[in-house]
């Protein structure tokens, strides 16, 4: 699937990990290298500001999403290419999501999972047919990837639907990975949600 967007969710905190930082510019060099447009949560602080300058730094294109009420606490960032306002986070989340043609993961927080597991429930539905990868910087999801495991062990989660997840350690094999995906069609999905 041709790609020309990707949203990144990702921590509006920053915990100073310089290989953190050292692979959001990576990141960054690839999106620009292959002309991938960033989607990202439109603040100028933490992981988001990190990725977000990094994009601008190489010439590449950045558009932001944020709502009126995070304007102050996310300090929106001046010099993106494009910067939509919305009245609340369900807009935010939405215009995000159809902006973008796959997602990326970054570290973050409650935040960065809800956006995450929201698109993967989506894809999941069948109600989008987008790649999501994780990047897994230094195992920070190593024990969110055990526990999806679990759930395929237990019952809860169909193998099938567990690879929906990607995932890697290096930006370019991430992309490459997101490159190559193909979701399982939607009739197929609800032929096979039974998991008894």
């Amino acid at each position: 699937m041709a790609i020309k967007s990707i949203c990144v969710y990702c921590g509006a905190n920053f915990n100073g990990d310089p290989k953190l930082k050292a692979i959001v510019e990576e990141l960054a060099a690839v999106l620009v290298d292959r002309g991938i447009e960033l989607i990202y949560g439109g603040g100028s602080v933490g992981v988001m500001g990190l990725i977000a300058d990094a994009v601008l730094l190489r010439g590449g294109r950045v558009t932001g999403v944020i709502p009126k009420f995070l304007l102050d606490k996310e300090v929106e960032h001046k010099s993106v290419t494009n910067l939509f306002v919305t009245d609340n986070m369900h807009q935010r989340k939405q215009k995000m999501a159809d902006l973008a043609d796959g997602f990326i993961i970054l570290p973050g927080g409650f935040g960065t999972l809800e956006e995450f597991f929201e698109v993967l429930t989506w894809l999941q539905l069948g109600l989008h047919g987008k790649s999501i990868g994780v990047l897994n910087v230094d195992g920070f999801y190593d024990h969110l990837f055990a526990q999806m495991d679990v759930m395929v062990e237990r019952r809860f989660l169909k193998q099938s639907n567990r690879e929906m997840v990607l995932s890697d350690d290096k930006p370019v094999a991430l992309v490459e990975k997101m490159l190559a995906f193909k979701a399982v069609p939607e009739e197929v999905w609800f032929r096979d949600r039974d998991l008894t």
